[in-house]
């Protein structure tokens, strides 16, 4: 396996970290990986707000639900779907932006945060470091877009926490691949009994690792999606500008 194949199927997402800073040249590489992902159209509609302060770490930490994580890393990364830059691109240049009364908008704009989120990750494991990607920031949205001053038609989709591992995670097993991978078609038929090996596989990687409290996939899944558990982020969408209605 080449090294490139080897560090993205060793992913773990670390949440035990040293407060050993991350040297400048370091992070602008990390960042230069994002900046330089591809966009839709290049529409380069990501922007990043970094965060290296120790108190604005734990206002953010606390934001997402008290994810200790984030105030222990010394970098978090705020990934930002930035329709505000395009519109004022589109406006230099003597057009008027529609785009962002449409929910492909959104679509877009978050297929193109992952794609800079996927980048920074990668990138940032590289230089031996940890990750874990936050979608907690989205639990308040509003209170993330007012701490970062993020302007009308912006949207805070996903954050990463980064730094040199304290204690290393083991790696969470996954659904087996033919519940992944479908040949030509979505084979729904297989899904039943590989979701069910998985329960098994999951509840045993819990106990083996010492988590007394872990469920099988089916009930750990429930817990967040039998409620609509980041009730706030539509409110916060269309106080951002983002009319949806096509």
């Amino acid at each position: 396996m080449n090294p490139t194949l080897e560090l993205l199927t060793s992913h773990r997402s670390e949440r035990s970290y040293l407060d050993t800073p991350i040297a400048d040249e370091v992070l602008d590489s990390i960042i230069a990986a994002a900046h330089l992902a591809p966009t839709s159209v290049n529409s380069q509609q990501v922007s990043l707000i970094v965060t290296r302060n120790a108190e604005q770490r734990a206002r953010i930490a606390e934001m997402a639900g008290g994810q200790a994580w984030i105030a222990k890393a010394p970098v978090f990364i705020t990934v930002v779907l930035d329709m505000h830059k395009t519109r004022l691109g589109m406006a230099i240049s003597g057009k008027q932006q529609l785009a962002h009364q449409s929910v492909e908008s959104l679509i877009s704009g978050s297929t193109d945060v992952g794609i800079a989120l996927g980048a920074l990750m990668t990138a940032a494991r590289s230089h031996g470091l940890g990750i874990v990607p936050i979608g907690g920031i989205r639990r308040d949205p509003q209170a993330m877009i007012d701490f970062l001053q993020l302007p009308e038609l912006t949207f805070p989709v996903a954050g990463v926490a980064i730094g040199y591992v304290d204690q290393p995670a083991a790696q969470k097993p996954r659904l087996p691949l033919a519940s992944f991978r479908h040949e030509e078609r979505y084979q729904r038929e297989t899904l039943p009994d590989a979701i069910k090996a998985y329960n098994q596989t999951l509840v045993q990687h819990w106990q083996q690792i010492g988590r007394s409290d872990g469920d099988d996939w089916g009930n750990n899944t429930a817990s967040y999606y039998q409620h609509i558990y980041f009730p706030n982020v539509l409110p916060a969408i269309r106080q951002q500008g983002f009319k949806l209605d096509k």
